[in-house]
């Protein structure tokens, strides 16, 4: 079974409750590549909360909230794209990118770059508040012109089925199923939610 890389049109909306719950159900390992911001819980924190799945360490923690390069200059390094690597392990591996495709990793290298370099299925994870419809139909373009494999597309949030079957359809990518929000975020509560997603699509894509 290959990795499968969990990617957001943006930044804080919800892709590490659904790389969380993806980890569970998968049975997986979880690596979050690149974390910016260190001063409330990581995502990997987060994810190893949700499942006590393992998780690997990060390549890179960079203290400063903020664009990894940014975040990097700030510590006085770079990131070096060669650490970036996918790690050989036994089993399932869930990795995390880090905001949107086109954040920068420095000042050459987009995640996107060091993405398509992977060669692994992706699954694009999509709020479903207004401007989703741009975001990931562009999210979906930058994709698809670097080579990646895209199993498809996961929404987070109330339900908004014109928006998303539109962007099913003009985009022509399966649409995965909708994680909403969870009050009282757990292990249970989690499980409980991420069976609207349609793993059956990921799990053959892998």
């Amino acid at each position: 079974m290959s990795p499968v890389i969990v990617v957001g049109t943006d930044t804080g909306i919800g892709k590490t409750v659904f790389a969380a719950g993806l980890t569970a159900v998968l049975g997986a390992r979880y690596w979050k590549p690149v974390q910016s911001g260190l001063e409330e819980a990581t995502d990997s924190e987060t994810v190893k909360a949700l499942t006590g799945a393992e998780v690997l360490p990060e390549a890179y923690r960079l203290n400063m909230p903020a664009s990894p390069h940014l975040s990097a200059e700030d510590m006085g390094i770079e990131i070096d794209p060669a650490r970036l690597t996918l790690p050989p392990v036994p089993g399932p591996l869930v990795v995390e990118g880090a905001g949107g495709l086109m954040v920068p990793l420095n000042r050459q290298v987009f995640f996107l770059d060091v993405i398509a370099q992977w060669q692994a299925p992706i699954v694009l994870v999509a709020r479903t508040a207004l401007g989703t419809i741009n975001h990931t139909t562009l999210s979906l373009m930058a994709l698809r012109n670097a080579g990646c494999k895209v199993i498809g597309v996961a929404f987070v949030g109330d339900p908004e089925p014109d928006v998303e079957q539109t962007i099913a359809e003009m985009t022509n990518i399966r649409h995965l199923g909708r994680l909403p929000f969870v009050e009282n975020l757990s292990r249970e509560t989690l499980s409980d939610a991420f069976s609207a997603i349609d793993i059956d699509a990921i799990r053959g894509a892998l």
